[in-house]
């Protein structure tokens, strides 16, 4: 069987709590392959219960990559992320394994297979931080507003509570001299070198989806989520870190301001508008094939849809190196 011109790249994602880790290590294990993971905030090192990262127990002895590499003192942008996440592509396929990307950040996961290219040759560290003390201090709303006055077309797609994004879109603005859209059509301009299959995990019944996510939150807090919100609270973070949800959530409670439950109660609310967040962005992908996760009894039949999607692709016809 003859080589792909492209690299072969598969990608799990959907919403929080909805299994696409569990489902990557499968495929890992199935395909000959390893988990580049694709999540804004499993990247910090010191945010491991908080972001529900995998563990090596749950990795099963499959490598992950681009997880708990980056300290929450730092800024990180998706730039950044995308030359990265390029590189581990590449050598994964040169090892001859399957490259797997897993994760809930859009913005990340389309970067990547589209191959846009970013312009961050001079990227304004200070200003990068400025900003982010700017939504500490006045609020992310009012960060958003400057956006909406620079360019109100990233604005609309931006939402306020992604800091991250409304940052790096106000950084562009000002040093580019243009609007932050205008500069993503201009530097999509290659043809992503990728052969990919987008499996994107949906819900029909939208309740089972929140009834992950609450018992996904009541194990954080058996796993330690308050203890590591208290040492990080305790420490000195970016504010791009500190917008996980969970954390900042909690930030009553450690002040005593609030009683515990009451601030469970905002963080499993805020982790449901964000996983509505993420499925209105991955409905939006072009050429992915949804698999729906609905009881914990159709596992066996949600895995089977998963490998027929991959069978009728074609990232698996390459040659393997032994």
């Amino acid at each position: 069987m003859s080589e792909l011109k492209k690299i072969p790249l598969l990608v799990v994602c959907g919403p929080t709590a909805s299994g696409k880790s569990s489902l990557a290590v499968e495929l890992a294990k199935l395909y000959n392959g390893e988990v580049i993971s694709a999540d804004s905030m499993q990247i910090y090192s010191e945010f491991s219960v908080i972001t529900a990262r995998t563990t090596e127990a749950q990795m099963q002895g499959v490598p992950h990559w681009l997880m708990g590499f980056l300290s929450p003192s730092e800024s990180f942008s998706v730039a950044e992320y995308a030359v990265l996440a390029r590189e581990k592509i590449a050598d994964i396929y040169s090892r001859g394994r399957l490259p797997i990307m897993c994760g809930g950040t859009g913005l990340y996961i389309s970067s990547v297979v589209n191959n846009v290219l970013f312009d961050d040759n001079g990227a304004d560290v200070k200003r990068r931080r400025e900003l982010e003390e700017y939504a500490r201090l006045n609020g992310r709303h009012a960060l958003w507003e400057r956006l909406n006055t620079l360019d109100p077309e990233s604005a609309e797609n931006i939402h306020e509570n992604n800091v991250v994004r409304v940052v790096r879109a106000i950084e562009v603005c000002e040093r580019m001299g243009m609007p932050f859209s205008q500069v993503k059509k201009l530097n999509m301009r290659e043809e992503s070198p990728y052969e990919s299959l987008i499996l994107k995990i949906d819900f029909r019944d939208r309740d089972e989806l929140y009834r992950r996510i609450d018992e996904r939150v009541d194990e954080m807090l058996e796993n330690g989520m308050v203890e590591e919100a208290q040492r990080i609270f305790e420490s000195e973070y970016s504010a791009t870190a500190c917008q996980a949800i969970g954390y900042k959530e909690l930030i009553p409670y450690l002040k005593g301001e609030a009683e515990l439950d009451e601030c469970v109660e905002i963080i499993k609310k805020e982790t449901r508008h964000y996983a509505k967040r993420q499925l209105t962005w991955f409905r939006r992908m072009e050429n992915a094939v949804t698999i729906y996760a609905e009881n914990e009894n159709d596992k066996k039949i949600f895995f089977e849809n998963v490998q027929k999607a991959i069978a009728k692709s074609k990232i698996l016809c390459y040659n393997r190196k032994e």
